[in-house]
């Protein structure tokens, strides 16, 4: 029977099946009794002893987990090595695409910077035509006020006409008309311009925002392209723990794209709104300054035909004046021939009746009826006749002698009314309305 030394020790590791490895057993010597001296003595040394068995085990285990060690550093430094490569890769794989992503965001914002670009260029030159536009209506409404001071200066110098001159002709109707016009010009020409100067203060609003955002693109451009010019050499780069998370204002690409378009899409109204509103400003313009000379000519027209009036009845009345005058003369020599015609019936009178009134002394039957008495008294009643129809005819001379100086004076009175009216139409207002301003000039055109 052999027999085994058991002392306290480690479990030895269980990696290699026992029954692979070869066994080696220590034959105990046969004892037959109890206990012997040797074994007494011996028995210390024993027992602090590990087996053959177990020290081959011990030695195929060191071997093995030194195996094991290499086998597993092995295949750890190959799967490192792996793992780097891996790492590498997808580092600049990783680093590739945001670069790509960078150049594709460069190329979207390059876009964008350029379409707000063309649009500030648009409306800033839409911004600057509105501009001279503005400013050609103020030359044009500056421009009225000539116009409005001289028909209004037209009516008040026309109010200076006295007699029967002072008639509301055509030449007033049309000065009313032109100033009433000219009213209803600066008005509509006030109102367009207060409506250019919003459109004005719009333009640059919509400017300022497209240019705040061409900036903000500009910035935006130069900071992703100096982040896509970053590589692995770069010396200016280091760790930024806290940029890895997404801010709570940012936007998205959607969102990022349409505040630019809706900044461009406000401008392009704004900028139609601004060319529509040149375009009415030119018609404006055009058709106000077409109504004025319009009217300024209706008015010269009228003014040049009632002077051809004026002066056609100033001068029918100058001949008839010296046809007047004339007539007074006639009738001056009539009444100085009448007055003598009386004059020279009183001696036939004085004869008749002196011949009747001697004849009256006739002695008895002598005074009588006598063809001579009949003659001599139808002589008298005659002549008497005679003198009462030259002086009826005398006072009827002179009545007509007062007419004509009546008339006379009327004429001349009306020819220097009429003088008057001449010299304020042709003189002064005619002669003022020369200053009046051309289509040129009402179109606000300096």
């Amino acid at each position: 029977m052999s027999a085994q030394v058991l002392v306290s020790r480690p479990p030895a590791p269980q990696t290699i099946p026992p029954d692979s490895l070869p066994v080696r057993t220590v034959e105990a010597p046969y004892n037959t009794g109890e206990s012997s001296s040797s074994g007494l003595a011996t028995a210390g040394f024993r027992t602090a002893k590990y087996l053959m068995e177990e020290w081959q085990q011990a030695g195929y285990t060191s071997f093995y987990q030194a195996f094991s060690d290499r086998d597993s550093s092995e295949n750890n430094r190959h799967e490192t090595k792996q793992l780097a490569g891996e790492c590498e890769a997808r580092a600049q794989r990783s680093q590739a695409d945001s670069t790509k992503k960078l150049g594709e965001r460069l190329l979207d914002i390059h876009y964008w910077r350029s379409e707000l670009g063309r649009e500030i260029r648009d409306i800033t030159g839409e911004t600057e035509l509105l501009l001279q536009c503005k400013n050609r209506l103020q030359g044009a409404l500056d421009a009225t006020h000539i116009p409005f001071t001289i028909a209004t200066d037209n009516l008040q110098s026309r109010e200076r006409r006295v007699g029967g001159e002072l008639v509301r002709d055509g030449v007033e109707l049309e000065l009313i008309k032109e100033a009433e016009l000219i009213r209803n010009v600066q008005e509509l020409l006030k109102r367009t311009l207060e409506q250019t100067i919003q459109q004005i203060r719009t333009n640059r609003d919509a400017k300022e925002k497209l240019e705040m955002d061409w900036s903000d693109k500009v910035e935006a451009y130069d900071t992703d392209d100096k982040c896509g010019r970053y590589n692995n050499q770069s010396t200016d780069i280091q760790f930024h723990h806290n940029s890895s998370k997404f801010e709570d204002n940012t936007s998205t690409p959607e969102s990022w794209a349409q505040y630019s378009h809706d900044n461009i899409y406000r401008a392009e109204r704004e900028r139609m709104a601004s060319i529509n509103l040149r375009s009415l400003i030119d018609n404006i313009l055009q058709d106000t300054s077409e109504d004025l000379r319009s009217q300024c000519d209706s008015v010269n027209s009228a003014f040049a035909k009632r002077c051809e009036e004026v002066e056609d009845c100033k001068r029918k009345m100058e001949n008839h004046l010296k046809k007047t005058l004339k007539e007074i003369g006639d009738q001056e020599n009539n009444i100085a021939a009448l007055k003598q015609a009386i004059k020279d019936k009183e001696a036939p009178i004085k004869v008749a009746q002196t011949r009747l009134y001697q004849r009256s002394y006739r002695p008895n039957v002598e005074l009588c009826r006598d063809p001579v008495q009949f003659r001599l008294v139808s002589e008298v009643g005659e002549l008497t006749e005679s003198v009462e129809f030259l002086k009826q005819k005398l006072e009827e001379a002179e009545q007509c002698l007062r007419n004509l100086e009546d008339t006379r004076m009327s004429l001349e009175n009306d020819i220097a009314n009429k003088a008057n009216t001449l010299f304020i139409d042709r003189e002064k207002c005619m002669t003022h309305r020369t200053r009046y301003p051309t289509v040129v000039k009402l179109s606000g055109y300096q």
